[in-house]
Formats: structure tokens, sequence, C-alpha cells
């Protein structure tokens, strides 16, 4: 390993994420409803695969769809197969209702995650003193809860990374966020504004992220291979030009096999990540989505499956 490229990640305070984190993905059954049992399955591959950590309730894990009671059955879930894994999890708690937000985060807090991902209110866009209202509650709610600023690009509020920085200092909780990246200009003004604090960036472009000074990610990648992300991080930390070059082939993949799912069949970002992950084969899940959501064709999964495996030969032994 190469000291220099891992020097930002160790200016990190001890609890702030790094690496690739996988996601937790719901397995559904044929009536539509969520299969706990594979759903356990999942979780338990998914921490045996060699990731830095997990999370929960994050778009591919459809938290938009789910109801409190399987919320709080699968938190649980996570939490008690990680825990005997022995590894770091993270729980969203997203909601578009602020309110069962902070409700969730009170229940949550009692299985101790690492952290706990939060998006901004989503009906109306929240003003700069309704965002800080809004963290500054989540942090007086679970003063010792680690906070994780989830803010993808379709977010209806968008916050800049001066106002992150602004956020970070009046909410000390606040150790992280997941953002969609951007150019190298954007990667400099993010280090001189965000010193110290935990970026992970899409997947797909941890590379690049990574040797900008990202910390990790939140990973794409994972849903399709989380075995095949783990190898390419690490490599991300030994040779820089070889990680490029997988890099290049995974945008490819995306651009090529699985980018033109969402126009041929107006599926949503999730069914992407579902899509992989049932031509990944590496859980017991298929493509289909909670209700009332469309998800790529179980026909599709073979052709994706073919592909992923001549894309990336190593990642499938």
């Amino acid at each position: 390993m190469r000291p220099e490229f891992d020097d930002h990640v160790s200016h990190l305070p001890a609890h702030a994420p790094r690496g690739v984190w996988g996601a937790v993905m719901l397995a559904i059954d044929d009536r539509g409803a969520i299969d706990w049992e594979a759903t356990e399955e999942t979780i338990a591959r998914l921490c045996a695969s060699g990731v830095d950590g997990i999370y929960s309730n994050g778009t591919a894990c459809e938290f938009h769809c789910q109801t409190e009671p399987e919320f709080d059955r699968l938190c649980a879930l996570v939490a008690a197969i990680a825990g005997r894994a022995r590894l770091p999890f993270q729980i969203g708690i997203s909601q578009s209702n602020p309110r069962v937000a902070r409700e969730r985060l009170m229940r949550v807090s009692a299985l101790r995650p690492a952290a706990v991902q939060f998006t901004l209110p989503d009906w109306w866009p929240p003003s700069d003193g309704e965002v800080m209202r809004f963290v500054g509650g989540l942090c007086e709610t679970a003063p010792d809860m680690p906070l994780v600023l989830y803010n993808p690009p379709h977010a209806k509020r968008r916050l800049t990374l001066e106002g992150i920085a602004r956020l970070r200092a009046a909410v000390p909780s606040l150790v992280g966020a997941k953002l969609p990246g951007g150019d190298a200009c954007w990667y400099a003004d993010m280090r001189a504004e965000l010193p110290g604090f935990s970026v992970f960036v899409p997947g797909h472009t941890l590379a690049t992220g990574f040797a900008q000074g990202a910390h990790g990610s939140y990973s794409n990648v994972a849903c399709l291979n989380p075995e095949g992300a783990v190898m390419w991080w690490q490599t991300i930390r030994t040779d820089a030009a070889a990680a490029a070059e997988v890099e290049t082939r995974i945008q490819a993949f995306l651009a090529t096999q699985v980018l033109p799912f969402r126009a041929r069949y107006a599926v949503s970002d999730a069914a992407l990540d579902k899509a992989m992950a049932a031509a990944g084969g590496w859980a017991p899940l298929g493509p289909r989505l909670l209700w009332p959501y469309s998800s790529v064709p179980d026909e599709a999964i073979a052709t994706l499956a073919q592909a992923a495996r001549t894309a990336f030969p190593g990642w499938w032994q």
C-alpha cells in the first residue's frame, strides 16, 4: 500500500466511515412481500464478502416503500447479523416526514449502529434555516450518534460544499456525507471546505474520487459483486493505474448494459441496483421491487449476468 494514498484517510476521526460499504437489499417474493428468510441470507453473505461495513435503508434498500414495522424488523435484523459478524453497520433513517425520521432515530439508537444516514426532508425543499433546525434536531435527539448526510443528485435541496461545512460546524455529530462528487475543481473545494470530514462518492467513480481525497463509497459496484468491489478497493490503494483501468470498464459496463434499462423499462435507480444484484448472483435476490415500482424484467437478467462476467472475469471464480 502506498502511504500517500491513505494519508487523507488517516486524518479522519476514528469513528468516521471509510472504505467500501455494501448496501442491504430486500428480497421480494412472488406476492410482492419482503421475503425475510432470503433477506437474512443476503445480509449474512454481504457481511462475509469483505466489505468495510454494511448499511440499510439507502435507495437500493427501498426505504421509501417500507412500512414502520418493516423498517423496525429490518433494522433489528441488520444489527443482529452485523453484530455476529463483528462488522460496522449504518442505518438509514431517511423519511419524507422529518418528524418520522426523528422517531426512527430514537428507535434505532438502541441498536448502536456505527452511524445513521439521513436525507433532508423532501416534500417541500427546506430553507437554510430549516435544514439547520432539522439536522440540529437529530443531534439533540441522539447526541452521541454519528450522522451521515445522504444528499443525492435527485434531492429537492442540494447543499453546496460550503453549506455542508456550515452545517458541520454547527452540528458536531455530523461526521460524513454521501455526495455525487464532481470534477477536479469540486474535489479541490471539497478538500478546502471539509478537511477531516468523511466524503463518500458513487462506487463507479471511487478510483478517481479516492485519488482526489474522497474516503470511500456506499457502493453501487458492491450491488453487482461485493467481493469484486473489495478487490477493486484494494487495487485503488496500491496501484492507481490498474484501478483507473477497472474504473473505465465499470463505467463502460454501466453505460452500455445497465443505464439503458432506465429508459427501456422506465425504472428507478433502485431497480438498476436490484438488477445488478440479481445478475451478480451472490445472494438470493431477484430484480423485483416493492409495490408500486417497476423492475427490470426477469428475462433481461441472464444477458446482464453474462455481460458482467465478460467485463470483470476475475470477480467470479
